[in-house]
């Protein structure tokens, strides 16, 4: 099995607002799920023009971190631009295929966008109605299809094209502020000072927070019980 996933943003920097998956088995596209999410900042004028993702309508969804548990259980994990949807997702335990840099090696010269690739490859695919290009779930179809086209054209699998082409992990930035929560937006220190149990908390319930957050709280919390 492979999962294929895709997740609309605020804006190139993340803050997620929309993930959806599908997964390909024997050459089929099944299993379809997408959630609404509420982001950790806002959603700039630019990506809503592209996704039509208001701040409304995400305003009382849960953050991505309450989700991401629905998006685990495969080997491996498929998205068009992979790097990027890496970067602004919780750790997904699995190895990371990239159907753009899978294309550019199969077909140079075209352009690499889904939608081009679509036309250009005359993929056979049916996205859900009542979706257009840019919501997660309508994307994930077409990634889906165009890793479809991809196995059939190379006779790859899943082991040689996620080694052929690694997608490497996001580096490990230092998070400074709360990205989710009542105290979003906070930063971590002043949150340790005021409720560290909180971070204890977040700690022991939430098993995907980003390697770099769970860092910072540990460090927090252990600053906190050391004074």
């Amino acid at each position: 099995m492979l999962r294929v996933i895709d997740t609309e943003t605020c804006g190139l920097q993340g803050g997620i607002v929309e993930i959806a998956s599908v997964d390909v088995i024997d050459g089929q596209i099944v299993n379809p799920m997408s959630d609404l999410v509420c982001p950790d900042r806002p959603v700039s004028r630019q990506a809503m023009a592209v996704h039509r993702i208001s701040e409304a309508m995400v305003a009382d969804k849960p953050p991505i971190e309450a989700l991401i548990h629905r998006y685990h259980g495969s080997p491996y994990y498929v998205a068009h631009n992979a790097s990027f949807d890496r970067r602004v997702l919780p750790e997904m335990h699995g190895q990371w295929i990239c159907t753009m840099k899978l294309a550019r090696k199969l077909w140079p010269g075209l352009t690499y966008s889904n939608q081009a690739l679509r036309e250009h490859l005359r993929l056979e695919v049916t996205p859900p109605a009542d979706l257009h290009a840019h919501r997660a779930l309508y994307d994930c179809y077409v990634t889906a299809a165009l890793l479809i086209r991809i196995m059939e054209t190379s006779g790859w699998d899943a082991a040689h094209m996620a080694a052929a082409l690694p997608v490497a992990p996001a580096e490990n930035a230092i998070a400074e502020v709360m990205p989710f929560g009542k105290y979003r937006g906070r930063a971590i220190a002043e949150v340790a000072k005021r409720d560290p149990g909180y971070l204890r908390w977040m700690l022991n319930s939430i098993p995907d927070l980003k390697p770099a957050l769970r860092n910072a709280l540990q460090k927090q919390v252990k600053q906190a019980q050391d004074q």
